[in-house]
């Protein structure tokens, strides 16, 4: 019988083009032929109902062919392929949560993990590399390799919020912690630092503060634009920073922006921050989106199909926070309906965000968008105005016109106000080409996609 079934496989295979063959037949099985009956078995509805419709006469030909009489086809759901249900939302930073327990070498090293407010849940393994931020992944190991190193100490990383900033730092830690577990590793987020150093300086305590900080082998500290306006902890980080340097002990540092950008942030801080460089993560690509999902998918057991995967990670626009947010209204739906995450999409469901955003951004929105966080008026950012800054915001429009709504550059041209289609061509090629180098326009325009999908 599955000799039958092996030659029916190979003769559809010629018969289709080897990706729909992939897609549709790698993972469908041969039950029986019984009482003129042939039960093929498929590993979910979406899969059911299209080989049903597409491919049953190609089926029933190839049978055929194989010298099988029969009277029917009949297609079953595999019992395990139904999306499992969760007992609660699990973010992507939890992709390999389960591997963790592997990875931690002795309850000694997890106990001490928590005092360094390190979570286990943040390591190298899950967390998805990608276009998007492959060069901070590669700084982030060579600190694994040799912390402290002047190369990459400190070690700044910056980008917007839901980038993924937390994950890889609390990943380095984790995995200092494995390789060493005597390593005095010390998290902590910019407003429990503030929070703390107020605290312990009212008590008197200043000097217990200091030392705590000092005896730390690697710190990590989060969210550093939130010390603006701190002067008094600015002071106190800048003489922990110059003792655990000339230590050679690992500084890892988190921001939102470029510490030049940090407003009333102390020159001579500014400038050690930067020592090493600065490192940042952009927004995720198509395919970096595509990567991630699948890993989400593969961690909760679920099968979902590339066609939902990639119109998730289309419909997504702004970070990786709602691209999972995302993902967990799609597979809610599948689930509560008991269908599949595609037959969701294709139906149209209410509950989404994305589309919801999608479906409201228009021309006007952008413009407006791009002429406020350049404190410019429509009218001037659209005028044939030559000055730099005025140039700049008119050239992020059109770029941000052609990339988010698929905008014609005649199309453009009449929004920004230029001559032709020509110049809008220039003005996109010059902003694809200056964010390779530039960091602050990767974030002007980050920063610009939030407030647009906001």
């Amino acid at each position: 019988m599955f000799d039958v079934w092996k030659n029916v496989l190979s003769e559809i295979e010629q018969a289709i083009p080897h990706d729909q063959y992939q897609t549709w037949f790698t993972d469908v099985k041969l039950i029986s032929i019984d009482n003129g009956t042939i039960t093929i078995e498929v590993p979910n509805v979406f899969k059911e109902t299209q080989i049903r419709k597409k491919y049953d006469s190609l089926i029933r030909k190839a049978f055929t062919h194989n010298n099988i009489d029969f009277n029917d086809v009949l297609y079953i759901v595999s019992n395990t392929s139904r999306i499992r249900p969760r007992s609660r939302e699990i973010s992507v930073d939890e992709i390999n949560k389960k591997t963790v327990k592997k990875t931690t070498p002795s309850l000694k090293q997890a106990a001490k993990s928590f005092v360094t407010g390190l979570s286990p849940e943040y390591t190298m393994d899950n967390f998805i590399v990608g276009s998007n931020n492959n060069l901070a992944v590669a700084v982030a190991k060579a600190v694994i390799n040799k912390p402290g190193d002047r190369k990459y100490n400190p070690f700044f990383l910056y980008g917007g919020p839901g980038l993924g900033k937390t994950h890889l730092v609390q990943a380095i830690g984790n995995e200092l912690l494995k390789n060493n577990p005597e390593l005095n590793i010390l998290y902590t987020s910019t407003n429990h630092f503030f929070s703390e150093f107020i605290d312990l300086i009212k008590k008197q305590k200043g000097e217990e503060f200091s030392k705590k900080y000092q005896k730390a082998d690697v710190l990590i500290i989060d969210d550093f634009q939130m010390i603006m306006g701190k002067d008094a902890s600015q002071e106190a980080f800048f003489n922990i920073f110059n003792d655990l340097y000339q230590q050679n002990k690992q500084i890892i540092v988190t921001s939102d922006r470029l510490p030049e950008e940090i407003k009333t942030l102390d020159e001579r801080l500014s400038t050690r921050l930067a020592w090493a460089g600065a490192y940042d993560l952009q927004l995720p690509s198509f395919e970096d989106k595509c990567a991630i999902l699948k890993a989400k998918a593969e961690f909760d057991n679920i099968d979902i199909e590339d066609e939902a995967i990639e119109y998730i990670a289309n419909s997504v626009k702004t970070n990786i926070r709602d691209l999972e947010r995302e993902y967990r209204t799609v597979m809610t739906w599948a689930e509560v309906r008991n269908i599949s995450p595609l037959e969701v999409i294709s139906d149209g469901y209410s509950n989404s965000t994305s589309n919801k955003n999608h479906s409201l951004i228009s021309t006007k929105q952008i413009v407006e968008t791009v002429a406020k966080f350049y404190n410019l008026k429509v009218a001037e950012m659209c005028s044939k105005s030559r000055v730099a800054h005025i140039k700049t915001a008119r050239q992020v429009a059109m770029y941000l016109l052609s990339k988010e709504l698929n905008m014609s550059t005649t199309k453009i041209a009449l929004e920004v106000g230029v001559k032709d289609h020509t110049t809008v061509m220039h003005g996109i090629k010059k902003i694809d080409a200056d964010l390779k180098l530039d960091f602050a326009l990767r974030e002007q325009i980050s920063s610009i996609r939030e407030s647009i999908y906001a």
